[in-house]
């Protein structure tokens, strides 16, 4: 989507924010772009003009990779997670939201960065700043990644089946292929930016958790010591359920994804003379207030995600985990956390939700991996270009929505698959995000906008996380101790 930059100038104390880095070396690579901007204007033309947004328009300008990303985090596979922790341990994994929160967005505002700095994108970047050997280490963990996304693709389209399911409008197992295809089709020949304005909006039907909040016998005592972490039993099935959420919070793709639909929106730029370019190639002004609009897109994101992972867990242990300890198996069950605010429409509310944050997610996690491949094979990627002009791209996000499809036919327990998913997930974002952390780092790379203290400790603090996070999933998934 077009960015919104205000007529107004940044502060000179937002300069400072703006670079955490501190060093003032610019940066010394060039842009690696397999193709140039696609809707750039022709030589000669002089860019547009258009009148400053004010007040929310402005603000809602601003939003976009970060928003969506953010969005999409809330897919159906974290909202049977999050379902499923406050079903099972009610209150006890409250804590998860607010530590998770700064984690998700110091992780996500690198990945930005890099694209915001460099103009490429995560998958471009790796073959920039890594040797052969370690670009095949790198690409063995895309393609695992890619057969990943496969199995949440597959939890998400099981998901959107039993939505539908929901709605009395046929077989779930059908609607998931139905799903499958036809968000193939629109990302081949149609348009993502369509459909993501849309269900965008359209997820934030998820909100109803917040609506039962304020109608449900919520026993705000226990939700403030939950939310410090007063309330949390550790055993192996609460460890478990930790690696799903971290897991569907810090996700892989996200990381690839956010990169990816930042440069395209740069790509997208044409309203001023220095559209389309990376940070050190615009005026320091331009780029502080380019970088600090981008952080609040971030932040927002991050923010909606968290609210939304927050209000779903109290929700659940409000109404479903009220009583003890109870286990969701069905996407009926989960539904069952509206009917205090929704009453019978609670399983109509659910399933919009559900089936829109499936068609949003499906598409995020099909693409994320396949931007990531072909950026490191140096092939051309981005939804504005035609399947003749990227037929690698187009043909790894084909191949991952097949196997997607193929995997949710044969699957009876959605909800079970949604949070295995999440699992697999925090087992594997360790690896990616040690390479996000060296490319966001580079002095090459990054000039001036690499990665200052704070960042540096967010980051390698929560490459600490998530391999604790994922030995603990590993454990749990193959020896099963509980």
């Amino acid at each position: 989507m077009t960015r919104v930059e205000p007529s107004a100038d940044i502060p000179e104390s937002l300069e400072q924010a703006g670079n955490l880095a501190g060093e003032a070396s610019p940066a010394t690579a060039a842009p690696d772009r397999a193709l140039p901007p696609s809707s750039s204007k022709p030589s000669g033309e002089p860019p547009s003009s258009p009148r400053p947004k004010t007040g929310p328009r402005a603000f809602l300008g601003v939003l976009g990779p970060g928003l969506v990303t953010g969005v999409a985090d809330d897919d159906p596979s974290g909202v049977a997670t999050y379902s499923q922790a406050g079903a099972a341990l009610g209150v006890g994994m409250l804590w998860t939201a607010p530590a998770s929160l700064p984690l998700m967005y110091a992780v996500q505002e690198i990945c930005d960065r890099t694209a915001l700095a460099t103009g490429d994108s995560l998958g471009t970047l790796v073959r920039r700043r890594f040797p052969t050997a370690a670009r095949w280490v790198v690409g063995v963990l895309v393609v695992a990644l890619i057969v990943a996304n496969c199995l949440n693709v597959a939890a998400d389209l099981a998901a959107i089946g039993s939505g539908m399911e929901l709605l009395h409008a046929g077989r779930d197992h059908v609607w998931a292929a139905v799903a499958g295809a036809g968000l193939t089709a629109a990302l081949a020949w149609g348009s993502f930016e369509r459909l993501a304005k849309v269900f965008k909006w359209l997820c934030l039907v998820l909100f109803a958790y917040v609506g039962v909040l304020f109608v449900a016998n919520v026993r705000w005592g226990a939700v403030a010591a939950g939310t410090l972490g007063l309330r949390m039993t550790w055993n192996w099935t609460s460890i478990g359920l930790v690696v799903a959420v971290l897991g569907t919070t810090i996700s892989p793709y996200m990381f690839f994804w956010q990169s990816g639909h930042r440069v395209e929106e740069m790509r997208a730029e044409s309203d001023t003379t220095h559209a389309s370019q990376p940070l050190p190639q615009r005026p320091r002004k331009a780029a502080l207030r380019n970088l600090f609009l981008a952080r609040i897109d971030v932040f927002v994101g991050m923010l909606v995600s968290t609210a939304a992972m927050f209000a779903i867990m109290v929700s659940t242990a409000s109404t479903i985990g009220r009583n003890g300890p109870a286990t969701i198996k069905t996407a009926a069950d989960a539904a069952a956390a509206l009917a205090p605010i929704a009453g019978q429409s609670a399983s109509i509310i659910f399933a919009i939700g559900f089936v829109s944050t499936g068609v949003l997610a499906v598409p995020v996690l099909a693409s994320s991996g396949s931007i990531a491949l072909a950026g490191l094979l140096g092939k051309p990627w981005g939804f504005d270009l035609s399947v003749r002009r990227a037929p690698v791209f187009y043909s790894l996000i084909g191949a991952g929505t097949v196997g997607g499809i193929a995997i949710s036919y044969f699957s009876d327990n959605p909800v079970s698959l949604l949070v295995l998913s999440a699992t697999i997930n925090g087992i594997a974002a360790a690896p990616f995000l040690v390479v996000v952390m060296l490319i966001s780092n580079s002095r090459t790379l990054m000039g001036q906008y690499r990665n200052g203290r704070l960042s540096t400790f967010f980051g390698w603090f929560t490459v600490a996380v998530m391999t604790a996070a994922g030995l603990a999933g590993l454990y749990v998934t193959i020896w099963n101790p509980h």
